[in-house]
């Protein structure tokens, strides 16, 4: 299984229900992601925090606007069995820029619109509207 197609799943179930927040197991990836979601807009905080067993997680406080997730939508774009690499100049704008498209660099992980500033390509992980 792809453990970021999870985080991405959990995210997206949760804000259809109506949940206030989520937990995901923990990773760098996972926290990158989660950091850049934060500064967008589209999640109000996120923390670390343990399950039962001990393990650390990732909390995540979901965000709503009159009782509307603000996450439309999220989607997995380079999966593991298909890789998908782009050119700073090629990268795709998500809703005709509505949304972010969010990219691992060679200078870490960032949304589109920066990595097009810093004329940076990578791999599109998920983009988000």
């Amino acid at each position: 299984m792809d453990p970021i197609s999870d985080f991405l799943t959990v995210i997206r179930n949760a804000s259809r229900a109506g949940k206030p927040t989520c937990a995901v197991q923990h990773s760098k990836m996972k926290e990158a992601i989660a950091r850049i979601l934060k500064e967008e807009g589209y999640i109000l905080k996120f923390e670390d925090g343990k399950d039962e067993r001990g393990h650390k997680t990732l909390v995540l406080s979901l965000k709503y606007a009159d009782k509307t997730a603000v996450i439309h939508g999220i989607k997995r774009v380079s999966k593991p069995g298909l890789r998908t690499y782009f050119h700073w100049n090629e990268i795709p704008r998500t809703l005709g820029g509505l949304g972010i498209g969010i990219l691992t660099t060679s200078k870490g992980l960032m949304n589109d619109r920066e990595a097009r500033r810093q004329r940076l390509g990578g791999e599109l992980v998920c983009s988000v509207w």
